[in-house]
Order: structure tokens, then C-alpha cells, then sequence
């Protein structure tokens, strides 16, 4: 019953002065606020960047020439050797990479499109019909074109969501249109449904056509070989389990396609997806613990105020607790009352904290209509448990003041 009479003891001080307790707890509802908001919005935007590569299509893996340490692909230097969609053929011989279950060649460039004088700057990726399939990338106009579009090498392109949006700004029908690419006409044959930002920029402001096409009438990147030049492969693997067997068995596979040596280094790299989402998710992660990290200074702040206002409440009480030791209170009993109340305000700050930032997550969210913040109740139950620490932290020294004071100096203190 102690502790509950201390409690109701101390909710009442703190009901004496509302301003001056709401004032005091400020700083633990800013720092609190801060930290559930900030936290949120980090856990969000790893989501979206989880989401974003999820959407990149199922169990895929990523082949690409020369090393992730050389920098992105366009950087890389001149010298590096390409990839062929002979080693695309080779990857999907399912002799030697039994678990792959669609494999798709990329090559990308910039051009410009051309409809009724209007032009846009895009990516084009010339690619192979299995695109779709392996990238888990339907259309929402038209078809994708087929392998006979790519044997006959003909002029049909699809248009990414925001590139309709641009050649066509009146919601026009775009099938069987006619744009040019680089001053050359292709018949447009449908639009990919919006995929919205990702590696590599923004998905949606992109045109697909065929590589066979792009290749000889566009590009003209060949090897000396005469082969056709590829940016990327995709494969699709069957089950998520197989992964790292098949990302084995394709590196030894182009080992032996570029006669690599067995103690050299590869000359390409292979990436899942999964590999992809990991690195993203701790650099989020660790930028999430950081922002709240800088967040909860506001608590040391909030901490340093409930300190000195439970000094000057010790100055207020000076006779009230002489008062008390005189009939009785131990230096225990005083004490712990002292606590309780720097609890009581800190935690207060705290849930008045969690109401501010779950607010200001639900706004971002509502502000960005693709991005959704996410609270999370680990977040909120260790705002809670800080806050409170805080108060007891910063409470202890005030409260060991008061429960030292010397009843009959108390008495006489005026």
C-alpha cells in the first residue's frame, strides 16, 4: 500500500502546477517523439528498399562483367571482357545449371523517343522474350513481344508506365502506334505495369524492345567475336534453397567459358537477390539505430529538466518533508516518494512521447502515399522503459537530497 499511496502522493504534486509539469516533461516528449517517429520512417523506407528488390522477381540471381569492387557496370573501365548471350544460352543448358528455371539477357542504353514532337530521354533495354517471366514483370496494355519478334529482328517496342505517361498525355491507346527510337520507327505492341524506383533509377521511365533488334539496328555493340554484347543475365532459380548451389555452379560454368585459371580472380560477378536485400537492410538498419540514436540526446535534455525541477521541488517541500520525518517518514520513505515522482513525470513525458511520434509517422505516411512508416511496439516499449530510466536516473540525485535534509532545520526553513 506504500508504494500506492507514494504514487497517488506524487500524482497529486505534480497536479499542483499542470504548466510547470507539462514544461518539465517536454523535453521527454520531444526526445521520445523523436525517437518513435525517426525509427518509424527508418523501418519504413527498409521496407520500401525490401519491397523494391523483392519486386525485382523471385529467387534471382544477377550475373554481370567485372567486379562490384570496379564500381556500377557503366563506370567500370573498357577492358573488362562482356558478357555474350552465348554465356545466357550456357546458363540455361540445363546439363550444367539444373535448378535454373528462366534465364534472361539485358543490354541498356540511353536513347531518345520521339512521338508528335515530343521527346524523352530513356533507358532502353533490349532483352530477350524470358524478361517478363524472370523479372516477374507483366504488362497492362498490349503483349510482351515473342521469339519470333526477336528471330525476325523486328521494330516493336514496349513502353514503361511513366514513358506512356509522356508520349501519350491524353490516355491514348497505344498499341500499334508509331514512335522512333534514335530517328528509327518501331510499332509499339503494349506497356509494362508501373514498377516505380529502383537499382539502376527510376524502372518506369524505360522502353523494352528486342536485343536481337537493338543489336543490329541500334547498338551495334558486338564482340570481336562478332557476338551480341549483354549488360546483364538474369536467372531465375526454382526454389530459394538451391540458391547457393546454383551460384556455384554458374561460377564454375563461366570459369571455364573465359578459361580463367584456378588461382585467378574471376573477371564477373554474380549477385542474388537476397545478397542485395541483406547489404540494403544493414546499412538501413544501421542508419535507422543512428537517427534515433542522435533522437535520444532530447532525452538527456528532458532528463536535465526533470532534475531541476524536482531540486526546486525539494526547495518548495523543505518544511512538508520535516513534517514527515518529524511524525514518522523514514529517509527511505522519503526518498522513494522523491523517486516515483520523477518517474511519474518522465513516463508521462514518455506516453505523451509515443502519441507525438506514432502522429508524425502516420503523417509521412499519409504524405507519401507509396511509403508506409512503420511503428514498431519494440520501438514504443523501449521509448517507455528509457524515458522512465531517465526520470529515475536524473530523480535519484534530488531525491537523495531531500530524504538528507535534518527534520528540525527542515521545520525552521522558511
Amino acid at each position: 500500500m506504500k508504494g500506492i499511496e507514494a504514487l497517488r502522493i506524487a500524482m497529486r504534486a505534480l497536479a499542483a502546477n499542470k504548466l510547470r509539469s507539462v514544461l518539465t516533461m517536454l523535453g521527454i516528449i520531444i526526445g521520445v517523439g523523436a525517437v518513435i517517429a525517426l525509427m518509424s520512417i527508418g523501418r519504413g523506407v527498409e521496407k520500401y528498399v525490401t519491397d523494391q528488390f523483392a519486386g525485382l522477381g523471385s529467387n534471382l540471381l544477377f550475373v554481370a562483367p567485372g567486379q562490384i569492387s570496379d564500381g556500377p557496370p557503366s563506370l567500370r573501365p573498357n577492358t573488362v571482357k562482356a558478357l555474350t548471350v552465348a554465356d545466357m544460352e550456357a546458363i540455361a543448358d540445363p546439363s550444367r545449371v539444373p535448378h535454373a528455371a528462366s534465364v534472361a539477357a539485358d543490354f541498356q542504353t540511353r536513347v531518345s523517343v520521339t512521338r508528335a514532337g515530343k521527346t524523352v530521354d530513356v533507358q532502353a533495354s533490349a532483352t530477350t522474350p524470358e524478361y517478363p517471366l524472370v523479372r516477374n514483370w507483366n504488362t497492362t496494355a498490349g503483349s510482351y513481344f515473342s521469339m519470333l519478334d526477336s528471330a525476325e529482328r523486328q521494330r516493336v517496342v514496349l513502353l514503361g508506365a511513366d514513358t506512356y505517361q509522356d508520349l501519350f498525355p491524353n490516355n491514348e491507346y497505344p498499341v500499334d502506334q508509331i514512335v522512333q527510337i534514335n530517328e528509327m520507327n518501331f510499332r509499339v505492341i503494349g506497356v509494362m505495369e508501373s514498377k516505380g524506383g529502383g537499382p539502376g533509377g527510376n524502372l518506369d521511365k524505360s522502353v523494352f524492345l528486342p536485343l536481337t533488334t537493338g543489336q543490329d539496328r541500334l547498338f551495334k555493340q558486338k564482340t570481336p567475336n562478332g557476338e551480341y554484347k549483354v549488360s546483364v543475365i538474369y536467372v531465375s532459380i526454382d526454389q530459394s534453397e538451391n540458391i547457393p548451389l546454383a551460384q556455384e555452379e554458374i561460377t564454375q560454368l563461366m570459369r571455364e567459358r573465359r578459361g580463367i585459371n584456378y588461382l585467378d580472380q574471376d573477371d564477373f560477378s554474380i549477385v542474388s537477390q537476397n545478397d542485395l536485400i541483406a547489404v540494403f537492410g544493414d546499412i538501413l538498419g544501421a542508419l535507422t539505430i543512428f537517427l534515433g540514436a542522435i533522437a535520444a540526446i532530447s532525452l538527456l535534455v528532458g532528463g536535465i529538466g526533470i532534475m531541476s525541477i524536482m531540486l526546486v521541488r525539494v526547495t518548495e517541500r523543505t518544511r512538508e518533508i520535516g513534517l514527515r520525518k518529524a511524525v514518522g517518514a523514514k529517509r527511505a520513505d522519503v526518498l522513494v516518494q522523491f523517486l516515483i515522482e520523477a518517474m511519474a513525470l518522465a513516463a508521462a513525458g514518455g506516453f505523451l512521447g509515443v502519441a507525438l511520434g506514432w502522429s508524425l509517422a502516420l503523417l509521412v505516411s499519409t504524405a507519401f502515399g507509396d511509403f508506409e512508416a512503420v511503428v514498431g511496439a519494440d520501438a514504443i516499449f523501449t521509448s517507455l522503459i528509457v524515458a522512465t530510466a531517465v526520470g529515475l536516473f536524473f530523480g535519484i540525485f534530488p531525491a537523495f537530497r531531500a530524504s538528507r535534509l535534518n527534520p528540525i532545520d527542515a521545520l525552521r526553513y522558511e
